[in-house]
């Protein structure tokens, strides 16, 4: 992979770059600040960029959101010598591929880069699949429910069916969005739709009514678990999963509350998605 190493210590910057080089991995440019670096990833799209939290001017983490946004292929690990404990979940849930504390072992950014080629695989798959075309499942019909045995009485409904096998993503980070579809397509369910907000994953929900919803929690505008409810009510039988870089008691709470069948933790590790949609779905 092509490795663009962003820290004002230079002394850590010759360290990233003989751990990268020694895995086989090309350095091609080093900045000891956040200057012009968003003008070379745009220009050049490395694969991956080695990005210091603390650094003079603008932060890692203003970087890492403008390049999540604007070079979505672009697979940032932060690195930090700060010991705030909600740092890891806020730089993931704004798109961070990877996180490293200082001081690092090379063990570290080893496996963090070992899970970016893995990732950056399965996304790169999955851009080059068009979404799935959604069936029918909208115009199935609505069917009376009988309830404890007894005729439905007048008025009650039951839910049109879910499509099996199909999944939405609702989520504003891109490169969140396309491995997440990539995953997906590998253990057989079949992207029907993906929206950056949670106004446009409602209308998806309520057009294709997917068997399983990925929602990602922190969100511009509504958040996801603002929009939980309403995703629940537009498609009764469809199973939710969060997505977010902050599994604290009260989201999952509130999560498990407005009927979410679980979570996933960003950054996102394929191996343990497929095996949690796998257990949810029957798969």
């Amino acid at each position: 992979m092509k490795v663009v190493i962003v820290d004002d210590n230079e002394a850590i910057r010759q360290v990233l770059r003989a751990i990268c080089e020694g895995e086989g991995h090309e350095v091609v440019s080093e900045f000891a600040d956040g200057e012009g670096l968003l003008d070379y990833v745009r220009g050049f799209r490395p694969d991956v960029v080695c990005l210091d939290y603390e650094m003079p001017g603008r932060n890692g983490f203003e970087l890492l959101a403008e390049m999540d946004h604007e070079a979505n292929q672009v697979a940032v690990v932060v690195i930090t010598g700060s010991d705030e404990p909600e740092l890891k979940g806020h730089a993931a849930d704004l798109g961070a591929a990877g996180f490293i504390r200082k001081p690092f072992e090379s063990i570290q950014v080893i496996e963090e880069l070992n899970e970016i080629a893995k990732a950056r695989a399965i996304a790169a798959r999955a851009a080059a699949e068009p979404l799935a075309e959604p069936a029918a499942a909208q115009k199935a019909p609505v069917v009376e429910t009988a309830v404890a045995g007894k005729p439905p009485a007048s008025g009650a409904r039951q839910a049109a069916a879910v499509t099996p096998r199909t999944a939405v993503i609702v989520d504003d980070s891109g490169s969140i969005r396309l491995l997440l579809k990539g995953i997906l397509d590998e253990v057989g369910v079949k992207v029907t739709g993906m929206a950056s907000n949670a106004k446009e994953g409602i209308q998806l929900v309520k057009n294709h009514r997917p068997a399983l919803v990925c929602l990602d929690v922190d969100m511009p505008g509504m958040s996801g678990l603002e929009a939980l409810p309403l995703i629940a009510a537009a498609s009764p039988q469809t199973k939710i999963v969060m997505v977010t870089g902050n599994a604290t008691r009260q989201v999952v709470a509130e999560a498990v509350a407005g009927g979410a069948k679980g979570y996933f933790l960003k950054p996102v590790r394929p191996a343990k998605v497929e095996e949690f949609i796998r257990k949810l779905l029957g798969l």
